[in-house]
């Protein structure tokens, strides 16, 4: 019997369809899934599935799943991440050979990766991060794929890796070594931070739009289709647009019926806690995390608007009103990328990770949840200047936002008035104020901290380093 070109290890939606990817692309794969006593046979199942003239090895031991792989074994493992990560590696380590390569491919905690490539790599076994985007459909079809950890492994890899991705707008795979360590699974950590901030403001403006002008459903679906056709094209404003045609078994819009509690499974916090630990201002994808914990509030908030009016803001000129809008998302979108890419840019620094930006760009714009037409420009700004420090340095996307901020500002003030939230729309445009603005008010924060703790400041007349205390209280 032949050996298989690769292995996956867990079947759940991910797991199965990646393993139906590779297996279409020319490769023998061999597939194996923990199963507890009484419990269906996941493997046999998928086999039965897949049709008798797939190319599969099915395992009914993790013995034999090893040993079914050709050498130097190629295993990805689809687990939940996490301790079950850590368990599914003792229990393959005992059956490896040196120079193996495991590729954990769930939505693993970058500093977990730091660990497992350290600690596999004293046992020449050799540990890839790979932050996967797309979904089952993507899985299945070609997800965007961001490999990051032991380099050496990389070039074993990429053949079978590069060919299942999905494409870039020039051809090109979105799957690009991104560096070592846990550089991978920070990369895609960061793309999920960037979708939810994107989900935000796209439901930002559902709600303006919804709750200003009375527009149905279906008037909102077709503003996000005509959307989709311009600079404000997406998967995420397809994808909106679709969900607002479906109608329930009354006829009315399915969406309406959803209780308004949005869910998360962890990466959007995560960006936020390590921008704070690294000390990198994240505000827009912060609020987005915030407003998934403000939506679970129901009877908070149920109780809290007995004591609330309506306010009455009918939009007299709607055209005007849906070209501001279109603008804000659209400067917000610049910004939310602008400040995603800086996290990774900033980190990849801090921990010598090497990471290229053009790359990154290039990986997401096919396959991931976040694939937009924003990544073309976002690509060519960091080829014409890789160490561009921030996107809104680059001039297409500051002049850009200059001629964006008056539809902008008009949107917000309009949410203002209708008591209507807008935490995305209006964390960026104070991001972007703030990264703008000359000086800032910390002057008199200094002098609080100096005041009250003696913590000293820096004076603008004085070289950076030196500091003083003032005993304010005698002046």
């Amino acid at each position: 019997m032949s050996k298989s070109h690769i292995g996956m290890y867990g079947l759940g939606v991910m797991g199965r369809n990646l393993a139906l990817n590779f297996e279409e692309k020319g490769n023998r794969v061999s597939v194996y899934n923990r199963s507890l006593a009484g419990e269906e046979n996941i493997v046999r199942n998928f086999i039965d599935e897949a049709g008798s003239d797939s190319d599969y090895f099915a395992a009914d031991t993790v013995e034999a799943f090893v040993e079914s792989i050709e050498r130097p074994r190629k295993i990805v493992i689809m687990v939940k991440a996490g301790a079950p990560v850590d368990s599914v590696v003792d229990e393959l380590l005992p059956h490896l050979n040196r120079g193996d390569i495991l590729i954990d491919g769930g939505n693993s905690n970058f500093n977990d990766t730091e660990r497992r490539v350290t600690a596999l790599s004293e046992k020449d076994i050799l540990f890839v991060g790979m932050g996967v985007s797309g979904g089952e459909e993507g899985a299945r079809n070609g997800p965007s794929m961001m490999p990051g950890g032991n380099a050496d492994a990389w070039d074993q890899i990429k053949p079978i890796f590069e060919i299942s991705s999905a494409r870039a707008f020039d051809g090109t795979p979105c799957c690009q070594w991104i560096g070592k360590g846990g550089a991978g699974h920070f990369v895609k950590m960061v793309h999920n931070g960037i979708e939810y901030a994107d989900m935000q403001l796209i439901a930002e403006a559902y709600h303006l739009m919804k709750g200003c002008t009375g527009m149905s459903a279906s008037e909102i679906s077709e503003q996000f289709s005509a959307w989709n056709k311009t600079e404000l094209n997406s998967y995420l404003m397809e994808i909106s647009a679709e969900i607002l045609t479906v109608m329930d078994d009354d006829g009315q819009p399915l969406v309406d019926k959803i209780l308004d509690s949005a869910g998360q499974k962890g990466t959007g916090k995560w960006t936020a806690i390590t921008s704070l630990e690294l000390g990198i201002p994240l505000s827009g994808i912060t609020e987005a995390v915030y407003s998934r914990f403000f939506s679970s509030l129901n009877s908070l908030r149920s109780e809290l608007s007995k004591n609330y009016e309506p306010r009455e803001t009918p939009i007299t000129e709607k055209k005007r009103f849906l070209m501001d809008l279109s603008e804000a998302l659209q400067a917000a979108r610049i910004t939310a990328y602008a400040e995603g890419f800086y996290m990774i840019t900033k980190a990849g620094q801090q921990f010598g990770w090497d990471i290229n930006p053009a790359s990154v760009s290039k990986i997401w714009q096919g396959g991931c949840i976040i694939r937009s037409e924003l990544l073309r420009p976002i690509e060519s700004a960091y080829l014409n200047n890789p160490d561009l420090e921030h996107l809104l340095l680059y001039p297409q996307f500051s002049q850009e936002i200059n001629k964006l901020q008056s539809g902008w500002r008009s949107t917000i003030k309009t949410g203002i008035d209708a008591g209507i939230p807008l935490p995305c729309l209006s964390s960026y445009l104070s991001q972007y104020d703030a990264l703008h603005s000359k000086k800032l008010p910390a002057s008199l924060i200094q002098a609080q901290r100096d005041y009250f703790g003696a913590h000293t400041y820096e004076r603008i007349d004085k070289p950076r380093g030196s500091f003083f205390h003032t005993d304010w209280k005698e002046k």
